[in-house]
C-alpha cells in the first residue's frame, strides 16, 4: 500500500478536518470496544462449543467401541446360531417325516385320547402303570398254570356231569334213611 504525504498546503484543511476525525475516532472508540467484548464473547462461544465438540466426539468413539463390542458378539452369535441350526435340520426333517407319518393316525385318535384323559385319575394311572410291571409275571403263570387246566375242562366236563348226578342219587338216598328229616331241621336252625 502506498502512502501519500500530505501536501503543505491540504494541512489546513486536514487541520480542521483533524478535530472532527478525532472526534468520529473517539466515537468509535466505544464501538471498537463493543466489538472486541463481542469477539471475546464470541471466541468464549466458540471454546465452549468446541469443548462440547470434544466430549461429543469422546462419548462418539466410547458409543463406537461399544457398538463395535456389539457387532463382533452378533458376529459370533451368528455362527453359532448357523452351527446350531446345521445341526438341528437333520431332527427337523425327521420330525416332519414322524408327523406326516403319525399325523392322521393321532388325529382319528384324538377323540379317544381327549376322553382318556379327561376320565382318568391319577390312581387309575398307577394302577395301570402296576399292571404293566406285572404282565410278564402274570404272562408266565397264565401260560404254565391257567391254559392247561383250561385245556382240560372239555374232559373235565363229562366228569362233573356224572359227579352231579351220584351227588343227585346220594341225596335222595339219605332222604329215605330214617330221621334224617330230624337232622335236616336242626341244620337248618343252625344256619
Amino acid at each position: 500500500m502506498r502512502l501519500t504525504i500530505p501536501d503543505p498546503r491540504t494541512v489546513p484543511d486536514l487541520m480542521a478536518r483533524g478535530g472532527a476525525a478525532a472526534e468520529t475516532i473517539m466515537g468509535l472508540v466505544p464501538r471498537a470496544v463493543g466489538l472486541l467484548d463481542a469477539a471475546e464473547d464470541l471466541i468464549d462461544r466458540v471454546d465452549a462449543l468446541v469443548a462440547r465438540i470434544e466430549t461429543t466426539r469422546e462419548a462418539a468413539d466410547v458409543v463406537v467401541e461399544r457398538t463395535d463390542a456389539v457387532v463382533s458378539d452378533a458376529n459370533a452369535l451368528i455362527v453359532r446360531t448357523a452351527g446350531t441350526v446345521a445341526s438341528v435340520e437333520p431332527t427337523v426333517a425327521k420330525g416332519e417325516a414322524l408327523l406326516s407319518m403319525l399325523g392322521p393316525p393321532l388325529e382319528t385318535l384324538q377323540p379317544t385320547l381327549e376322553k382318556l384323559a379327561e376320565t382318568t385319575s391319577p390312581a387309575e394311572v398307577e394302577a395301570m402303570v402296576s399292571l404293566v410291571d406285572q404282565l410278564p409275571h402274570l404272562v408266565m403263570v397264565l401260560d404254565r398254570d391257567i391254559l392247561p387246566i383250561m385245556a382240560s375242562l372239555g374232559s373235565v366236563a363229562p366228569d362233573i356231569h356224572e359227579l352231579l348226578d351220584v351227588t343227585r342219587e346220594l341225596n335222595e338216598m339219605l332222604a329215605k334213611v330214617p330221621g334224617m328229616g330230624i337232622v335236616r331241621r336242626r341244620a337248618a336252625e343252625d344256619d
